[in-house]
């Protein structure tokens, strides 16, 4: 950056002076204007937002004025471009020393008009990558049922025509303070790596309290290169070790039992440079979800096993969720959605997907399977199973809806909660407790279960009912289905990040339970992002 404005914009302006200078000398000033406009006009041509834009502006210059406003716009984008790692983009998109380049060697306003229209290219490039991501998120991964959300590219430029030039170009990343805390995340693992990363691995096995000897060395002191020890030359697993790998363990979504068994080795034996891939795509995610989540809105968290209330930006609520399981017609989608209603006593209507592929071979090898379902026909009148010969059906022709009626032992629990969408995935109990006592808690068809739905919807219902507990309670003891509108619709983001920070800037991570993130990664480096280190 120091080099940037002390001397590269000094030539970059001392250059364009002198093109000015040169032109002006050798044609008149109508055939200046003439030959930059021709020149904007044709290198504009193949990028339709340019060409419209420039057209409407009459072809007026943005970033090659020869005037204060003109050297303070060219500054702003390439110190901006310059910080373009800072944020995890690939450096060579921008190409600064070509942009800087095309300034210098400017002798002519044709020239001028070629470093214009590049200038604003690579404006364009940024301004979108640094707002909402340089991938295409259904792309990398078919789960990622999300699109960014993209802003007309034309709008960037004449937004930016209309500001000062360096607040509008460090108004462009997100603005949450989780972008903000990623980036300096970053900044710190990158230091790290630079230092020598966290030292030697922990040998492989099991620890636990009351061990000694070299492995529990190893553990000692990488637990304080990685902070969670203060300096210590105890050679033996003490309290302090102990009190060090559950904070790990919490940090790391880990069951926080104070034994360092081989999942907690796993996760303390990744290297920083893993962990700054993590950061890097989390950063990348926050970029595609760069948008209004609402002052109230409800954010699951795949990896984390987790759903939360968010109110103004502050956790009001949690609970632990049970999400799809790791096979391709399983897992759970992200995608953002609003909840309208729940619906308490539900019925659950047997997605066909379950009905034909797990339901009718059991069916066909005895007709009194399953036998809680109730079997409906197209007019959805109930069948009896001693008229069917199921043998004679295949998962193409099986002309059935299966329903299983409100109950305890209902597959939807209790209650659901509903956000209508494409997918078919909603929030709901379920009689299937044991689950969440898990560490890993990928289990469901998709749907995301909730170990406390009830005060979920408490939670839910607290802002329209004085007495949201007896109103929901209610209705459950009717026994019927019963759909309770929202009077305030919630967001709802389903995400998977990997690298998360809590509001004092701690820096958590999860497990790539569906590898979608790894994937994210692999796209990443193929787009030019690369690892860095800041050196001390």
């Amino acid at each position: 950056m120091q080099k940037l404005t002390r001397s590269g914009c000094v030539r970059v302006v001392l250059g364009l002076f002198a093109a000015v200078m040169l032109a002006l000398t050798v044609t008149p000033v109508q055939a200046q204007v003439t030959a930059f406009r021709q020149a904007v006009a044709e290198a504009a041509a193949l990028d339709r937002d340019l060409a419209d834009f420039y057209r409407t502006s009459d072809y007026q210059p943005v970033w090659t004025l020869d005037t204060p406003l003109g050297q303070q716009r060219r500054r702003a984008l390439l110190a901006a471009l310059d910080t373009a790692p800072a944020h995890g983009l690939p450096a060579a998109r921008y190409d600064v020393a070509g942009l800087e380049r095309l300034l210098r060697d400017v002798r002519s306003p044709r020239d001028l008009g070629n470093a214009e229209v590049a200038l604003s290219h690579a404006f364009l490039t940024y301004a979108r990558d640094v707002q909402t991501g340089i991938l295409t998120p259904s792309r990398v991964d078919d789960g990622i049922k999300r699109d960014a959300p993209l802003r007309d590219r034309k709008s960037y430029l004449t937004a930016f025509v209309q500001s000062a030039p360096t607040a509008y170009m460090r108004s462009l990343p997100p603005k949450n303070p989780e972008y903000a805390r990623l980036m300096k995340a970053k900044m710190q693992l990158e230091t790290r790596i630079a230092q020598g990363g966290w030292g030697a691995t922990v040998p492989g096995g099991k620890l636990e309290p009351g061990d000694s000897g070299p492995a529990v060395v190893a553990l000692r002191d990488r637990l304080i290169a990685m902070g969670y020890l203060h300096r210590s030359a105890t050679r033996s697993y003490d309290a302090a070790i102990t009190q060090a790998v559950q904070k790990f363990q919490a940090a790391n979504g880990l069951e926080a039992d104070g034994v360092a068994g081989a999942g907690t080795l796993q996760e303390l034996n990744t290297g920083p440079e893993k962990r700054l891939q993590s950061v890097i795509v989390a950063m990348e995610r926050e970029r595609w979800t760069n948008m209004d989540r609402g002052q109230r809105h409800v954010l699951v968290n795949l990896t984390d096993f987790s759903a939360k209330i968010i109110d103004e930006g502050k956790v009001t609520f949690e609970s632990r969720t049970v999400v799809g399981a790791n096979a391709h017609d399983r897992r759970s989608p992200e995608f953002s959605d609003v909840m309208e209603h729940m619906i308490i006593n539900p019925t659950w209507n047997v997605p066909r997907s379950i009905a034909v592929n797990e339901y009718l071979p059991m069916l066909q090898k005895n007709p009194n399977a399953v036998g809680y379902l109730n079997l409906l026909d197209g007019s959805g009148r109930m069948v009896s199973r001693a008229n069917v010969d199921f043998t004679q059906y295949t998962a193409s022709n099986f002309p059935f809806d299966m329903k299983q009626p409100p109950s305890n032992s209902n597959a939807l629990g209790l209650v659901k909660f509903m956000l209508p969408n494409r997918h078919n995935i909603y929030l709901h109990d379920t009689p299937a407790k044991s689950l969440f006592a898990r560490e890993s808690r990928a289990y469901s068809h998709g749907c995301i279960r909730l170990h406390q739905p009830f005060d979920f919807a408490y939670a839910l219902l607290a802002r329209q009912s004085a007495d949201p507990q007896g109103e929901f309670h209610g209705h459950l003891r009717t026994g019927r289905e019963t759909q309770v509108n929202l009077a305030q619709h919630v967001p709802v983001h389903i995400i998977y990040r990997t690298a998360v920070t809590t509001a004092k800037g701690e820096l958590e991570f999860r497990r790539d339970v569906y590898g979608r993130d790894a994937r994210i990664w692999e796209a990443l480096e193929q787009a030019g992002v690369a690892l860095g280190a800041v050196r001390g």
